[in-house]
């Protein structure tokens, strides 16, 4: 194998595929990035048993061939390296990948392509099915859900994000048992079959990462193609492909979770509610993040947050909101708060309460107010 390639190209290359790479694998080739020439491109490809990428960069192919070798070692030398043209040959007989550019040079020791598990790469497989989403939307459906999912691996149906598409709709939803996060959209063109997976949040989170870092046309979309036989997931954009397994489970109800009246309801500016939660936390954290949530309705109505802290002190932040029903406190996670304020991207924003016990709602207010909904349990008072 001999292979050209910019600097700048494969650097961003490998900062893609680089999530991928198993930390703590009992295979060491999957610790390796598999570089490989294909149709005039260099194949970057990485994986760890539960997500797979494959991302192609932009090359001059001298010669043909393969090899894969360790992640961190070729990504911390590449990113090393001037912006200038970095020359790769393969030494097949000691499995040795020799990199030069401009005044820097490496021998670099792989192990054999033929040991990295062969991922899935896109045919463009119409058997299958699949949709297109615009990138961006997708992006804000991801951001605005998986962060809800739960890491606690013992629970495996909460750590990934249940996706359902059906009719012209595409709706995620995602709960640790403490919080539950529900994205819908639209889509352009409906599906011909309902479909309800659970795909890995982390493999979401990593594929919003993707769309940020890749340079999409005005006409590019994010196509999502469900393969059954592998029970595998794939999302293919323009040089990228990630794969990721499914969660074989039966997600909960989430309906039954969101409330459906109110008794309280306050309409806030979220920025004002977002920077009063993240002063109210740095009181709170002593105390598991309780913060009190009082909802005062007059004219103008007030929303009162009360932190406190037996040993740093307290605060309280009032913050003027308009307010229909009654009188109202509860107690909530500062923390589970200020990472749903942090992903509402309208002007204000409505929290709904039944009582003190019972569940709080987040909705955006303004353009597709029903299209995200985020439910948070309350805390007991301290």
């Amino acid at each position: 194998m001999r292979v050209s390639v910019l600097q700048e190209n494969l650097a961003k290359g490998l900062s893609i595929v680089g999530r991928a790479v198993a930390s703590r694998s009992t295979l060491p080739v999957l610790n390796n990035i598999l570089l490989e020439t294909d149709n005039s491109q260099l194949k970057l490809s990485a994986m760890d048993m539960e997500i797979a990428i494959n991302c192609w960069v932009g090359a001059m192919i001298e010669d043909e061939g393969q090899i894969t070798v360790p992640a961190r070692l070729l990504s911390d030398f590449v990113n090393s390296l001037p912006n200038d043209r970095i020359d790769m040959e393969l030494q097949t007989r000691t499995q040795t990948l020799h990199l030069h550019c401009a005044h820097y040079e490496a021998n670099i020791k792989g192990i054999d392509a033929t040991e990295f598990p062969i991922i899935p790469t896109y045919q463009g497989d119409l058997d299958s099915p699949s949709v297109e989403v615009e990138p961006g939307k997708l992006r804000s459906m991801i951001d605005q859900v998986a962060f809800a999912a739960s890491r606690d691996d013992s629970r495996p149906t909460f750590t990934g994000v249940f996706t359902r598409l059906e009719g012209d709709q595409l709706t995620m939803a995602a709960t640790d048992g403490f919080r539950l996060a529900v994205r819908t959209t639209i889509l352009e063109e409906p599906v011909s079959a309902s479909i309800g997976v659970i795909i890995p949040a982390r493999a979401l989170s990593e594929l919003s990462r993707i769309i940020n870092a890749v340079d999409l046309g005005q006409d590019d979309g994010v196509e999502v193609i469900f393969t059954e036989a592998r029970n595998q997931v794939m999302f293919h954009l323009p040089g990228v492909d990630l794969v990721s397994q499914l969660i074989e489970a039966n997600f909960p109800d989430y309906k039954k979770i969101i409330p459906n009246s109110y008794n309280t309801r306050a309409i806030l500016d979220t920025g004002e509610f977002l920077n009063a939660m993240k002063v109210a936390y740095l009181f709170a954290k002593d105390s598991a993040g309780s913060v009190k949530v009082t909802m005062e309705p007059g004219e103008p109505g007030k929303v009162i947050l009360t932190a406190t802290s037996a040993e740093l002190g307290d605060n309280v932040s009032e913050i003027d909101a308009m307010i229909e029903g009654d009188a109202m406190s509860a107690t909530f996670n500062a923390k589970y708060m200020i990472d749903v304020l942090s992903v509402i991207d309208t002007p204000q924003v409505a929290f709904e309460a039944i009582s003190a016990t019972r569940p709080g709602v987040f909705r955006p207010v303004g353009a597709g107010e029903e299209a995200y909904v985020h439910v948070i349990m309350p805390m007991s008072p301290r």
